[in-house]
């Protein structure tokens, strides 16, 4: 894991927090190179589909013109969800470092066996946990925030 990568999801993941959102950021690398990042926009965006994942899986397909993203890793501030996480492994990408676990059990279990190689597609190497104290911590204050209005 690149520290400076996953420094760049934070800073996406706050500036969601300022824009109260959800604070999840994502980065996309490829051959050290961060070539798209984003962040949750749900609130704003009114779309289910304003997660940080996908919408940096989508500026990545734009920038190399593909959308296979064979040999990208993917940075994330949260595991993702079982939506995020097939959008992952149809879009090829081989690696993801994610700072922190989803509380849910069911959830790792899932996306674990979602990032298995299949017939169609190989799988996702997956990392959790790898900066659980900043994550929670950003995660916590957010949702304090999100209380006291």
């Amino acid at each position: 894991m690149n520290q400076d990568f996953m420094d760049l999801a934070f800073q996406c993941a706050e500036t969601a927090f300022n824009m109260n959102e959800v604070p999840i950021g994502a980065v996309i690398v490829k051959e050290g190179k961060v070539i798209s990042s984003a962040f949750n926009t749900k609130e704003s965006d009114c779309s289910v589909l304003s997660h940080a994942e996908l919408l940096a899986i989508h500026k990545a397909e734009k920038v190399l013109n593909n959308w296979r993203l064979d040999g990208c890793e993917l940075y994330v501030t949260l595991d993702p969800c079982p939506m995020c996480a097939s959008a992952i492994k149809q879009s090829r990408i081989s690696k993801v470092f994610s700072a922190l676990n989803n509380s849910d059990d069911e959830n790792i279990n899932i996306i674990q066996d979602i990032f298995k190689s299949d017939s169609t597609n190989p799988g996702v190497d997956f990392s959790s946990n790898l900066a659980v104290d900043k994550s929670k911590k950003l995660l916590n204050l957010f949702f304090k925030k999100q209380r006291n209005k």
